[in-house]
């Protein structure tokens, strides 16, 4: 695997993304657009980033920079048991509570309240243990 949200991963992940109904199409039905970072909790940048348009990724990769709408940052550790496991909706807010989950940028409030943009949300880490 490639490393964890490295160029080539985030073009893998960005492919899975588009391959995923639950993620991609129930986006698309809220015309979701979106530039997503994602990264380590004790690094200064972001590492990858995905950017979305009408629910669909359209380019991915390195971090270089760019103003995103979302920044999300865990540790290795929390990355890789996410994407194992997944992460449900009580799991994902005991994260985000216990900081496990952080939003450098980006609005968790009014995303979780949200079941259009929740229910994605919670997928797209079922969709990034799919990463090769």
């Amino acid at each position: 695997m490639a490393d964890l949200f490295s160029d080539a991963w985030m073009k893998s992940f960005m492919e899975e993304w588009n391959k995923e109904p639950e993620l991609s199409d129930a986006l698309a039905k809220i015309n979701f657009n979106s530039k997503i970072s994602y990264g380590f909790d004790n690094e200064e940048k972001a590492l990858g980033i995905l950017t979305i348009e009408n629910g669909k990724g359209i380019s991915a990769g390195a971090y270089n920079g760019e103003e995103v709408n979302w920044d999300l940052r865990a540790t290795p550790e929390n990355w890789a048991k996410w994407m194992d496991k997944g992460i449900g909706m009580a799991g994902l807010g005991m994260a985000y509570v216990g900081g496990k989950l952080k939003f450098k940028v980006g609005d968790y409030g009014a995303m979780i309240k949200d079941p259009r943009m929740a229910g994605p949300f919670v997928r797209s880490f079922t969709v990034m243990g799919r990463v090769k």
